[in-house]
């Protein structure tokens, strides 16, 4: 059985097919979705979600929103998504160390600047694993 998935983003649709399998990234942990699922509306977590179409895996790196799922169609809204076949993974790196850094500068910083560097530190490790990097 195949699910239709659509992510829909504010400024462009980013995966728009058929596929056997997704795993999203929730705000209570990875969630497998498979053709035949029970309706759901969950909260979306920052991360990597992976859409099996066929045989092979696409990474899509999720900035945070809602899926929902009915009568084997999934559709997720979210503030932000990069397919990972189009981030440059050395780009990645570079934006992984930076906010690495800056949350370490935050450290000392008030409450709402190291909210705002762990967030981009989470965005940042989304993006390098959906480009296929390794994060410590």
């Amino acid at each position: 059985m195949t699910l239709t998935v659509r992510v829909i983003a504010p400024d462009k649709t980013v995966w728009d097919s058929e596929a056997q399998e997704v795993i999203l990234p929730s705000t209570t942990g990875q969630l497998g979705i498979l053709g035949g699922h029970a309706p759901l509306l969950t909260a979306l977590d920052t991360g990597v979600m992976r859409v099996r179409a066929e045989k092979d895996w696409m990474p899509i790196a999720l900035m945070g929103g809602f899926a929902e799922v009915e009568a084997d169609e999934v559709t997720i809204l979210v503030n932000g998504a990069e397919r990972g076949d189009a981030i440059d993974k050395e780009e990645a790196r570079l934006g992984y160390q930076e906010a690495e850094a800056r949350l370490q500068k935050a450290e000392s910083a008030d409450l709402q600047e190291q909210i705002q560097a762990k967030q981009a530190l989470k965005r940042a490790r989304a993006r390098l694993q959906a480009a296929g990097g390794m994060v410590n």
